[in-house]
């Protein structure tokens, strides 16, 4: 089956991007270079095409009650025009089937954003569960996402108009060459910076208008090999690496997004059961020590003879300028302990760390 493209591919090809397969779209790996894109939202700003995420609207009478029983987090917690990161869980293992976005427009419309790759599962349970009246329409190819992420983002935004300074977790809309665009107040990088979800026939106008906006900030077009670097050092999970359908929100420990005390969501009995008796594994973060750098499936261990688990993403820190790693780890390690790490025969040393691994900013006022 052919990739899917963004409406801005064409853009992408005339800045000389690499391309990688992502969730079934063909979407930049990287323009310049990792370093120096990672670099460029670290200290100034940078643009991201992430189109290929899924857009799912919900509508109808109760729509905000019906998304609030399937899913973990307590949408009960926030207000009208906030969004809240949540987990669409299996009901039988508690296993994620995705972790997404929700921005809730009104009791009865709200805006999902999953992953790419799980846009369709998810509506597909949705949809199957849905009362008379829930409507769950994909959006996935008619909008566009682009991530304007660092500390600059908002002289770049701002620039062309754009409302700024919003509440991190929140959202606005404003308009764009008479197009309405969500302008929301997220991002997968820790940097300050907003996620700009525009209809598909504006999007290229856009794209052009924040590069040309963003030139006086030393603006850098970003591919998604950086935005996984970026989301490393954060330790933010990866839906398929640090947390699947075979590794819980208990195990990754990210209890916090699950609203415990709700009377229903999808997945409750078996997490409840699962945090009562304690995760056998657990997600935790490793340090080098050395010149080591991890990567998926590599052995983690406490002793040469003592296997304790392995790497589920790792990837050399431009920031830090050394390896970091998240690793699904027997219950038993703790923080603070010695490991090593089997990188191609060599036993490197990594230290357990609580992520994040580098300072965030995205709270900042």
């Amino acid at each position: 089956m052919a990739l899917k493209q963004s409406v801005l591919h064409d853009r992408h090809v005339a800045l000389g991007a690499k391309f990688s397969e992502f969730g079934g779209w063909e979407m930049p790996l990287e323009y310049v270079g990792v370093v120096k894109e990672h670099t460029a939202v670290r200290t100034s700003v940078g643009i991201f095409d992430v189109s290929h995420l899924g857009k799912l609207v919900v509508r109808g009478d109760g729509a905000a009650e019906f998304v609030n029983s399937c899913f973990t987090n307590d949408l009960g917690r926030i207000e009208k025009g906030k969004a809240q990161y949540t987990l669409c869980c299996d009901e039988e293992t508690g296993g994620v089937v995705d972790d997404l976005i929700v921005y809730l427009k009104d009791d009865d419309h709200l805006l999902l954003v999953p992953n790419a790759s799980n846009s369709a599962e998810v509506a597909r349970r949705l949809q199957a569960a849905a009362p008379e009246g829930i409507t769950i329409t994909d959006h996935h190819e008619s909008h566009a996402v682009l991530a304007v992420q660092g500390t600059k983002s908002d002289e770049v935004l701002s620039a062309l108009g754009f409302p700024v300074g919003h509440e991190y977790m929140s959202f606005a809309e404003a308009p764009f060459q008479e197009a309405d665009v969500v302008v929301c107040r997220t991002g997968y990088t820790g940097e300050r910076g907003y996620e700009l979800i525009a209809p598909r026939e504006v999007a290229p106008a856009l794209w052009d208008a924040l590069l040309e906006a963003g030139a006086a900030y030393d603006v850098q077009a970003c591919g998604l090999g950086a935005r996984d670097t970026l989301r490393t050092e954060m330790g933010y999970p990866l839906h398929g690496q640090d947390i699947s359908l075979d590794i819980t929100p208990v195990q990754a420990r990210i209890g916090w997004a699950i609203g415990w005390k709700k009377p229903a969501f999808w997945g409750k009995a078996a997490l409840e059961a699962e945090r009562e008796a304690g995760p056998r594994v657990v997600l935790r973060g490793l340090v080098a020590t050395g010149r080591g750098i991890a990567r998926p499936h590599m052995s983690v261990r406490l002793a040469p003879d003592l296997p304790v688990g392995e790497i589920t993403s790792g990837t050399f820190s431009p920031t830090l300028k050394k390896g970091v790693a998240l690793a699904l780890l027997n219950n038993q390690v703790a923080d603070g302990a010695e490991v090593t790490v089997d990188v191609r025969g060599r036993a490197e040393v990594f230290i357990v760390t609580k992520p994040p691994f580098v300072e965030p900013g995205v709270r900042e006022s």
